[in-house]
């Protein structure tokens, strides 16, 4: 981890719906493809693959581990970037996290997404720039993919 950086990318969604079913869908290879990635494979404990993988006019893999894990409350995995990102971001080894954890609350279960890492200069700024808006926007396809499945 980097000492002194950038804030770490701070997003959260409230969904309306049970914890177990919202903790499966960042720990099911077959619903993190409704909403994350084309690709999936994940063994759900700590120490096991977290790799994702997209298609598209700019394919990559992040073959993350699982860092830290308890059932239905968090889930933190390290993060491999896109390749626009990898030189700065990957080597020798991965240098940010992503860290997610639910709560319940009064409007259903807040989903805080934590990514962490960052370094400090303009290439540093421009990669989590590109995963704040990454990020925004997967979470948004997340509340989508799940409402949609509970309620049809």
């Amino acid at each position: 981890m980097i000492s002194e950086g950038l804030d770490p990318i701070l997003i959260q969604v409230t969904i309306p719906l049970p914890v177990p079913m919202i903790y499966a869908a960042f720990t099911d290879p077959a619903q993190i493809t409704n909403w994350l990635a084309d690709g999936a494979q994940v063994t759900a404990k700590a120490g096991g693959t977290y790799h994702l993988s997209w298609r598209g006019s700019t394919p990559f893999e992040s073959p993350g581990k699982i860092v830290r894990m308890t059932p239905d409350l968090d889930i933190g995995f390290s993060w491999f970037a896109p390749p626009p990102f990898e030189r700065l971001m990957n080597h020798p080894e991965p240098r940010t996290q992503v860290y997610v954890r639910l709560q319940e609350s009064p409007e259903g279960v807040d989903i805080t997404l934590e990514h962490e890492g960052w370094g400090a200069s303009e290439p540093w700024e421009e990669a989590r720039s590109w995963h704040f808006h990454f990020w925004e926007e997967r979470l948004t396809r997340l509340k989508d993919y799940l409402i949609k499945t509970a309620y049809g």
